[in-house]
């Protein structure tokens, strides 16, 4: 009989055995997520490019965890880190959106606070003003231009911040069409300068409106012997017709919940056939709540709008005819602004101490930062109470 054939064994068999080799697992730390997170934007701790960051203090990383953007400000405050150019550190930081993968408790509490209590109701307005516009008018004197324009220049044919800030007054002007006459209100009106402007290059009668004591009394002064009013109130309490209305840098003081409030007041304020520029930042995204570090240091109840909340409040209201965006400018204004500060430094670093110098330039940096990486924009956006008979021609 043929032989049986025997079941195949198909058991695997090693020649050479080799006993399991078990990689270290790598230990996750505040430490090495940060520096991931940063090398994801081409950021490197310790390196020796000019965006590449110094940390001084360790603890800089668990504070960065834990506390979000305000650490990260907080931080640079207390010189646990350094970096030669902050601005291209957080452009490239914005780009990589590592400020999403960094939430803190304290940004949860400001959008609940937020939805919960009116932060710029009437009696709250003028606590932007204490805190951050009468820091200090030698300061700003030094930062600015000599009109002292506290909002984004106009760059396209200026070689200086002077020039640039003049242009972009001029632009304001020729896009409400100001002719000699007319009644112009100015909300938040600064120190003065883009009323004095009006009246001395259109001929027209200025009101202007801010809720700083120190830019009230500077701008009754730089505007004196004009047909300028200048008025200490917020600008709810403002009554009378005007024929023309612009705000330059206020309305990111608002807030969300007064954004409709806002226009119904200057529709009421408007002539039919007037025109009203708005000038502000806007942020792409909409927003409930002002980032921590802003919130805490630089302008307490405030907050940037985006289009979609600009176009529900006039929604009915207003007519749009023409939306300009140059953030771009802003980027190279700031920029402006922080060469002049520490050009001046020397002259008042005894009357604001370093502390305050690192915390001013960090806001800055991080301001440019935002538009260079265009998260923020810088618009100006003309309307009319019932659209403009045949169409606005837009000016630029």
């Amino acid at each position: 009989m043929p032989a049986m054939e025997q079941p195949q064994d198909h058991t695997p068999r090693f020649e050479h055995t080799q006993p399991l080799i078990r990689r270290p697992t790598r230990r996750v730390t505040a430490e090495s997520l940060i520096t991931d997170w940063l090398a994801s934007a081409d950021i490197q701790v310790n390196g020796h490019r000019p965006w590449d960051i110094t940390v001084h203090d360790p603890r800089f990383y668990n504070r960065v965890l834990a506390d979000g953007s305000l650490g990260v400000g907080e931080s640079y405050m207390d010189g646990w880190w350094d970096c030669t150019r902050i601005d291209e550190f957080l452009t490239r930081a914005l780009r990589a959106s590592i400020d999403k993968r960094l939430p803190s408790l304290r940004e949860v509490w400001l959008a609940i606070k937020a939805r919960l209590i009116n932060l710029q109701a009437p009696h709250r307005s003028f606590e932007v003003g204490e805190r951050h516009y009468d820091v200090g008018d030698d300061l700003y004197a030094r930062m600015l231009d000599p009109r002292m324009i506290y909002t984004c220049a106009y760059w396209p044919e200026s070689q200086n911040l002077n020039t640039a800030q003049e242009a972009k007054l001029d632009l304001v002007c020729r896009k409400l069409g100001l002719q000699p006459g007319m009644r112009v209100l100015d909300i938040g009106c600064g120190w003065g300068g883009a009323a004095q402007f009006a009246a001395q290059r259109y001929g027209v009668e200025v009101t202007g409106v801010t809720v700083s004591k120190h830019q009230a009394a500077a701008a009754q002064v730089r505007c004196e012997g004009l047909p300028v009013t200048i008025v200490f109130d917020d600008y709810r309490a403002i009554h009378g017709t005007f024929d023309r209305i612009y705000s330059l840098g206020m309305f990111e003081h608002v807030g969300a919940r007064n954004y409709r409030g806002y226009i119904q007041k200057v529709r009421e304020l408007l002539t039919p056939d007037g025109l009203f520029l708005l000038h502000t930042i806007g942020h792409r995204l909409t927003q409930r709540a002002n980032d921590p570090w802003i919130e805490r240091y630089i302008f307490p109840n405030s907050l940037i709008p985006s289009r979609l909340q600009v176009d529900t409040a006039a929604e009915g209201l207003m007519v749009v005819e023409d939306w300009h965006d140059f953030g771009t400018d802003y980027d190279r204004t700031l920029m402006a602004w922080s060469e002049n500060v520490e050009r001046a430094w020397p002259e008042l670093q005894t009357t604001y101490g370093e502390r305050f110098h690192r915390m001013w330039h960090y806001w800055l940096m991080a301001s440019a930062a935002s538009f260079r990486s265009r998260n923020l924009q810088l618009w100006q956006i003309i309307l009319s109470p019932n659209g403009v008979p045949g169409g606005y021609t837009a000016v630029r």
